[in-house]
């Protein structure tokens, strides 16, 4: 019973998001009403209180209060629409309790969905709105009661109805039902299969299967943990079985799935709220992320290639990759490329995102039905079709509660002012430094950004210290952007490396050692951001001049920093060999015109000088 209310109200959603995606989304707070209500009832389904226990039924009984106070809070929004955007209501009793309900509902279902640290994060938000002017010093402020708090949370579109939860509602919605339904009607396979075929071969071949299956898999779903533990069931007991130590095995799961969230050309739902925050195209976003991707990916696989060299971890057998002939059946690619295909015609004939993933959608289905006819009988289509909308309904839980709390969090930091008096505290401290302000503002990023999922994260620490940084002269775009990066690796950074948690878990190895091989296997990731401060090409801008030397001095790092933790060898001397790659690491990051040629001609110098002498050495 409870799995046919799961489905159904997974299905309401799914259709809620393809019909306004269609035909255009309601008005402002309708739609987020309508679609805060559906994920708030199915989270409450997805996530029962009390199951399988002796008290399931006081439980019951609480969740179908819940979802019965959710519905009609938001029902009361969308019946008063015209009043609340017309006039300045004052806010009632009735409007209170109808608050506090919400709030609660929202906050219980974000618990159960993703932990307790980011409800509790927003409790602590409205708590030092609520009593905020008790503190002393600057951390004080003039004071906002139940009621300001209330109008400015419920009776307007600054507070939950605010711009997160639109996103949520609208596009990233839509990129949900897209993913799932792309990977329901053969798409996850085809990506496996393809990641398998281009990496099985090579040294180390298991974990770059690994790396470029959860790339392309994280791209889509948004979420490093739910990556890891969709794509990791089946690559990390696969690197197991071929002799790869299991933290090495879990720490490549939870790396590779992490960055799939900063590679275009869908890079997870926080770049589409980066774009609504910052008022640009996503087309903007995505393509000043190409570079940094690329860089992080392909140190990613020369930290492999180096380590798996150096243990003689083992290739995958010829029989158990798939042939070229199977992978590229036209039946197995169309649907792929007339999804993306319907979204870039979408996007460049102009339309919203959210128009151009219904694009996508539609023509992946035509193109799934031809492909399957004679295959599958209709009954089989339309299975497969309505588990990608289930599971896109239910996916859109996280996001959509996520957002909301989100919302009520960014709402309490700009009514109170908390956002700008912290950035001014960071740039009295570090001065006009932007490094020393970069500096700050990393390390806050990773320490505010551990245990929250990526987008909570980033929204959090856009509202706070993105500030920070555009207050000393970046540029928005590359702060934003410089925070995202920070905020997504929080989830592999130790101590709270909620990604690696879960592929420690599915490699049943302790936790510790696979943080530490994720820190090394991600460590220019933590140096690119930097980079986007340093070379402002990095990001795509400025002439072919910029351009060029962001992409030598990342291909620098790209292969001396791993080089360097990897322990690779060039002249048999431990010293110079790290004194060459320090150097040229040096070189990259200084900012003098010539200094990223002069540290490639270091760097393959080197190379090729000691490779001429004899056979590269490895540790």
């Amino acid at each position: 019973m409870l799995m046919r209310v799961q489905n159904g109200l997974a299905i309401l959603v799914g259709a809620f998001v393809f019909y306004t995606a269609a035909s255009g989304p309601f008005e402002s707070l309708i739609q987020r009403a309508i679609f805060l209500a559906l994920v708030i009832c199915l989270g409450l389904a997805v996530y029962p209180l009390g199951k399988d226990t002796k008290w399931r039924l006081a439980g019951l009984i609480i969740d179908l209060a819940l979802a019965a106070l959710s519905i009609a809070a938001c029902s009361y929004i969308v019946i008063n629409y015209d009043n609340i955007m017309t006039t300045l209501p004052w806010a009632t009793p009735h409007d209170m309790a109808l608050t506090t309900c919400l709030v609660v509902a929202i906050l219980e279902v974000g618990r159960r969905a993703v932990g307790i640290i980011f409800p509790l994060l927003v409790v602590i938000g409205l708590a030092y709105a609520l009593f905020g002017q008790n503190l002393p010093g600057i951390l004080g402020h003039r004071g906002f009661d139940g009621a300001f708090v209330t109008e400015t949370l419920f009776l307007g579109d600054l507070g939950i109805w605010g711009m997160l939860t639109g996103v949520a509602a609208t596009v990233i919605a839509a990129f949900v039902l897209f993913g799932a339904l792309l990977l329901h009607t053969g798409g996850g396979q085809s990506f496996m299969d393809l990641a398998m075929r281009i990496g099985g071969r090579q040294p180390g071949g298991a974990a770059k299967i690994a790396t470029i299956a959860s790339g392309l898999f994280g791209m889509i779903s948004g979420s490093a943990v739910a990556n890891v533990a969709t794509t990791g069931n089946f690559t990390i007991p696969m690197m197991k079985r071929l002799g790869y130590p299991a933290p090495f095995a879990a720490a490549v799961e939870a790396v590779a799935s992490t960055g799939g969230q900063i590679a275009p050309p869908i890079m997870g739902a926080a770049a589409f709220v980066m774009a609504e925050i910052l008022g640009v195209s996503y087309v903007d976003i995505m393509v000043a992320a190409i570079i940094p991707a690329l860089l992080f990916y392909l140190s990613v696989f020369v930290t492999v290639h180096i380590i798996s060299v150096r243990r003689g971890l083992s290739l995958v057998p010829d029989s158990e990759l798939p042939a070229w002939s199977r992978i590229l059946q036209w039946r197995r690619v169309l649907p792929i490329v007339a999804a993306l295909g319907g979204l870039g015609i979408g996007i460049f004939m102009g339309r919203s995102v959210a128009t151009s993933a219904f694009y996508g959608i539609v023509g992946l289905l035509l193109a799934f039905v031809f492909t399957s006819l004679g295959k599958l009988t209709p009954a089989e289509m339309a299975k497969r079709v309505i588990e990608g909308i289930a599971d896109a309904g239910k996916g859109m839980v996280i996001i959509g509660v996520l957002l909301a709390g989100a919302q009520i969090l960014v709402s309490m930091i700009n009514m109170t002012g908390i956002g700008v008096t912290l950035s001014s505290l960071i740039v009295a401290v570090a001065g006009n430094s932007i490094i020393l302000v970069a500096l700050i503002v990393a390390a806050v990023c990773l320490i505010m950004g551990m245990g929250l999922p990526t987008t909570a994260a980033y929204v959090l620490v856009a509202a706070v210290l993105a500030p920070a940084m555009t207050n000393v002269g970046v540029d928005p775009l590359t702060a934003h952007l410089f925070v995202f990066y920070f905020a997504t690796i929080s989830v592999i950074t130790p101590p709270v490396c909620v990604a690696v948690f879960v592929g420690a878990g599915i490699a049943n190895t302790n936790w510790l050692p696979a943080a530490v091989e994720a820190v090394r296997l991600g460590a220019v990731t933590y140096v690119v951001p930097f980079m986007l401060l340093l070379y402002p090409g990095m990001t795509g801008r400025g002439g072919a001049i910029e351009i060029i030397n962001a992409c030598l001095s990342g291909l620098v790092l790209v292969f001396a920093i791993p080089a360097l933790l990897g322990g690779q060898r060039l002249f048999g001397s431990v010293w110079l060999d790290r004194t060459i790659f320090i150097a040229c690491i040096l070189l990259a990051i200084w900012s003098f015109i010539l200094a990223p040629v002069i540290a490639v001609l270091l760097l393959a110098g080197c190379h090729y000088w000691a490779r001429s002498q004899k056979p590269v050495q490895e540790a």
